[in-house]
């Protein structure tokens, strides 16, 4: 296991950076120390499940200690494609034989599949106290009578409330003793009201938010609905973000023939535009697998489902180059616990990538950020539209 960790890398990068992600963290650790015990007993095919791996540790370092066909669910795109590549980089030739002999299943999607008959499931701790209840409702649903969760995170960013999720699905949660400043809750025995209960997600609301409906094109007091799967940001709610970029929609280019929603999170503001401009053509992407599933409800709810699409897809990636005239975003500062803007760099990259000369991007970012500078050398001319103590609005025009 030692020889496993040590040759994986923080996919996509090296390593190298001293302000950079760790491959394997004191977590990982804990938890596959925390699992040997139970791998003695649940190692046959698909008993072992992963879910939240960031780059491939847990799921890699569980099967150099014995696990066979793991099956894995992470919910960035990013961390699934890293255990990809982690697991065909291997160094050795043990472990690479070990990948290739019991192989490992990724689920794209958060699904009966990924626990049904589960033994084992190993998983770092979510911030989302929704996510994690989405999570245990499906493992004590689906898995075997006599699964075991090993749930894992930092001390600083666990709270009795997890305790309390866990312990609503499952008869018994322990917590182990601390080290390296984490720490592993254990849950076994799934309620027999838990194995029989619905799945409390996805979850539906109706927003009337005036600058929802008012950028929608919308008559005073309608209303949009949202949906939300658990590990989404800002769930059923319009989050201030989105709020202060919806202020300045009358200024939005009109009638965009093509349009990107760029980390869509529930998907509202592809739906905005949908319903603002029925001859748009509306791309919704997102990393996330629960953003992805719930901008995809939320697109369905309100009856536009056959002029947004919705991808999996890091940044806008997939996106053809000069085939929108109009991106707008809201880019996350968070990757999971740590602050991070490596995501916002990279989806502004895309958008000059994706944009058609002359076509804009139009951007809401924290005020501390100031990415104007980034976004003049990412995409072209940059004007403020909008600021105050907490909130940017851009506009980014392609002129090159």
């Amino acid at each position: 296991m030692d020889a496993t960790l040590a040759a994986l890398v923080p996919w996509p990068q090296d390593g190298s950076r001293a302000d950079g992600p760790v491959a394997a963290d004191a977590t990982d650790r804990l938890l596959l120390d925390e699992a040997r015990p139970y791998l003695a007993q649940a190692a046959g095919p698909g008993d072992v499940v992963v879910v939240g791996d960031r780059f491939g540790a847990l799921t890699l370092g569980a099967v150099a200690l014995g696990a066979r066909e793991p099956r894995a669910h992470t919910d960035a795109l990013t961390s699934e494609r890293a255990l990809a590549e982690n697991a065909r980089a291997a160094a050795g030739a043990a472990v690479r034989a070990a990948v290739g002999t019991f192989g490992v299943t990724a689920h794209d999607r958060l699904e009966a599949g990924l626990v049904r008959g589960a033994r084992l499931v190993l998983l770092q701790l979510p911030r989302s106290l929704a996510e994690l209840q989405e999570v245990t409702e499906l493992v004590a649903r689906e898995a075997s009578e006599d699964v075991v969760v090993l749930a894992g995170g930092r001390v600083k960013h666990m709270t009795h409330a997890m305790n309390d999720v866990l312990g609503a699905s499952f008869g018994e949660v322990r917590a182990t003793r601390a080290r390296s400043k984490s720490r592993v809750l254990v849950a076994s025995r799934p309620l027999p009201a838990a194995r029989a209960a619905a799945s409390s997600f996805p979850v539906t609301a109706a927003l009337a938010d005036a600058e929802l409906v008012a950028a929608a094109g919308l008559p005073p007091g309608s209303r949009v609905s949202v949906v939300a799967h658990g590990g989404v940001f800002a769930g059923t709610g319009l989050d201030l973000g989105t709020r202060a970029l919806l202020r300045t929609a009358d200024r939005w280019p009109a009638a965009p023939a093509d349009a990107v929603d760029l980390g869509c999170g529930t998907g509202l503001l592809a739906v905005v535009l949908a319903l603002r401009d029925p001859g748009t053509r509306v791309v919704a992407t997102d990393r996330s697998a629960a953003a992805v599933a719930s901008a995809r409800a939320t697109a369905q709810a309100n009856g536009v489902a056959e002029r947004v699409v919705v991808l999996r897809d890091d940044a806008g990636q997939g996106e053809e180059p000069a085939s929108a005239d109009l991106v707008l975003c809201n880019p996350p500062f968070h990757d999971r616990a740590a602050v991070s803007t490596d995501a916002a760099h990279r989806m502004f990259a895309a958008a000059g990538r994706v944009l058609r000369p002359g076509g804009e991007l139009w951007t809401v970012y924290n005020s501390v950020l100031r990415y104007r500078p980034a976004l003049e050398r990412a995409v072209g001319r940059t004007e403020q539209v909008a600021r105050d103590a907490r909130f940017t609005v851009t506009r980014s025009v392609r002129t090159r």
